[in-house]
């Protein structure tokens, strides 16, 4: 008989599985970042002489500025404007070019404190957040005049809602006129329809286009993971195509006879265009202006011919706002007076474990409607989820308090056969086999809690209903880290320690309730397995250190749950040790 594998040793091949998984982020990302953030912090001088030399250099080469470097509402300033307000976007639209280039969030602030001002998505072109989005034609036969940039548009009205219309007019020598109606939901989606009607007295060929481009540079004093994507994407052919900034800064991607989707994502915020006809051409494109890098998403369509006295339309939806989950839902399903759009809803990235992520968010969120407090809504989650899994944890946790019982004997084999690894082995599986316990099934708990573990890592990494969203106390934002801290004796010293010397109040209280755990566990008879599962409290304290508080949180309430159930298994399956066989 070949030497079995002991239940122990099962256990640690399983606890390093997760300590790599676990740690990646923590140990390897986490400090990378740290190094980049210094050296970022250590370049601020010299970048801010260069910053400021290139932004000079890129109003020389703006027309619209002069020369001079201007703020943002000063570069609002230059170009007529139409403005719009809802409860979730207030922003403006540029008559001079017909851009959709100014766009606030009032529902989302930058930072946690009430006085942050609100985030901005848009910004016009020359700002150094430059991102906007742009309609209309190309002349298809070269010779028809088209709006560009600088075609100044006349509005039928200064400012407009949700649920109310813009039109804007511009009519080129030939007599014939381009149209944009404009339109926005009470959510973050555009309706623009554009019309050519011509009256030149002769036929004339344009073809609709759209795009989004961003000026967008990657900080290293910004986090970015591996497990969230940012940047283009798109739904082409019912297919999700992920683009990376720098894979399109080395090569652009084209996608001919298109449907679907395309825009930019962040990890909380989106653009994208929807354009309402098949067949066009998509392309994903990456150019610089002066020093800086330019991305952008755009279609082209067919071109439409228009007879003298005749007319053609096209429209096209621009998405551009916070990626919350039950709007964008909506938006995929058609349920809010638009047409479905084809996987609009994997904008958010819930990753592979979506058929696991996405209900536990629906469950989250269920429960944060019905009591308004996600942490609470997590207690709830980990409680729903202990009943799922409590017949086999009923089964593991009687397993383990069993395995308790047969310590003593599983020493003296030990002892016995310590030199016959195989011998030790069968004598072990007979003893297992007699008592009818199985070594492994202690594991099986851990095993099914690591997939739900990462799904709900991912709901609280990726989830904008989770951004800002406080607890009790000093939990203001679950989404982040634990704020206090040990090596500040929780807030009364204040001196400017190492970014590695953070330990919160929930990992400290997430390390005592494993320490406790490892108490109900059988001890290893083995000594290095012993000491590695006795210091494994105090490794996933550091670990989890640096995990959003709301994760941390469904754990500690799910070793306090662990715990009890132990406990009670314990005391009605317990018993005197087995003793050894006659």
């Amino acid at each position: 008989m070949q030497p079995q594998t002991d239940y122990t040793r099962l256990f640690i091949t399983m606890f390093i599985a997760a300590v790599i998984l676990l740690t990646w982020q923590a140990m390897v990302e986490h400090p990378r970042r740290q190094q980049l953030a210094e050296l970022h912090t250590k370049q601020l001088e010299e970048k801010a002489i260069i910053k400021a030399k290139e932004e000079k250099e890129l109003a020389m080469q703006d027309p619209d500025s002069g020369g001079k470097i201007l703020t943002r509402d000063e570069r609002l300033a230059l170009s007529p404007r139409v403005t719009f307000k809802t409860e979730k976007l207030h922003g403006s639209i540029a008559l001079k070019g017909a851009r959709i280039d100014d766009l606030t969030m009032p529902k989302y602030r930058v930072e946690l404190p009430e006085t942050s001002p609100a985030v901005t998505l848009f910004s016009p072109n020359g700002d150094k957040l430059a991102y906007f989005a742009q309609f209309g034609w190309v002349s298809a036969d070269g010779k028809s005049q088209v709006p560009d940039q600088n075609s100044l548009w006349n509005a039928d009205k200064n400012s407009f809602t949700a649920g109310e219309a813009v039109t804007l007019r511009w009519t080129n020598n030939a007599n014939v006129t381009f149209i944009l109606t404009i339109s926005l939901d009470e959510h973050y989606m555009f309706q623009i329809n554009q019309r050519v009607e011509n009256m030149s007295g002769t036929t004339v060929s344009v073809t609709p286009y759209a795009y989004i481009n961003r000026q967008h540079e990657e900080d290293p004093n910004i986090q970015h993971y591996a497990i969230l994507h940012e940047g283009p994407l798109g739904v082409m052919q019912n297919a999700l195509e992920e683009i990376s900034y720098e894979d399109l800064r080395k090569e652009k991607k084209i996608f001919s006879d298109a449907s679907g989707w395309m825009g930019i994502t962040d990890k909380y915020w989106l653009s994208a265009l929807v354009p309402d006809e098949k067949g066009y051409t998509a392309t994903f494109t990456h150019y610089t202006k002066g020093s800086h890098n330019r991305y952008q998403v755009d279609y082209v369509s067919k071109a439409k011919q228009i007879q003298s006295g005749g007319h053609v339309e096209s429209s096209v939806r621009l998405f551009a706002g916070a990626k919350e989950i039950r709007v964008i839902d909506a938006y995929a399903n058609g349920d809010v007076k638009h047409p479905p759009i084809t996987l609009f809803d994997r904008a958010v990235d819930f990753g592979v474990l979506y058929f696991l992520t996405k209900p536990m968010f629906l469950m989250l969120n269920f429960f944060y409607t019905h009591i308004g407090n996600f942490g609470v809504a997590i207690l709830l989650l980990t409680i729903v989820v202990k009943l799922l899994m409590y017949p086999l944890a009923n089964k593991s946790y009687k397993a383990s308090t069993q395995m308790r019982r047969l310590q003593p004997e599983m020493q003296k084999l030990r002892d016995r056969y310590g030199d016959d690894q195989i011998r030790m082995q069968q004598e072990l599986m007979a003893l297992y086999k007699r008592e009818k316990v199985n070594p492994a099934a202690g594991c099986l708990p851990l095993l099914i809690q690591m997939p739900v573990f990462f799904a709900l890592y991912k709901v609280l990494f990726v989830t904008i209903e989770m951004r800002h969203a406080p607890f009790f106390g000093w939990l203001k934002d679950l989404s982040a880290i634990d704020p206090s801290n040990l090596f500040t004796l929780f807030g009364l010293l204040d001196w400017n320690h190492p970014s590695w010397m953070h330990l919160g109040i929930l990992p400290i209280l997430m390390c005592a309730t494993m320490v406790i755990q490892m108490k109900q566990q059988p001890k290893p008879t083995d000594p290095i397995q012993a000491k590695i599962i006795t210091f494994m409290p105090y490794f996933f304290l550091f670990i989890f250190a640096s995990f959003p508080a709301g994760l941390v949180l469904y754990w500690v309430w799910s070793n306090i749950l662990s715990i009890i159930q132990q406990h009670i298994i314990s005391r009605k399956h317990g018993g005197k040790p087995v003793k050894a066989k006659a």
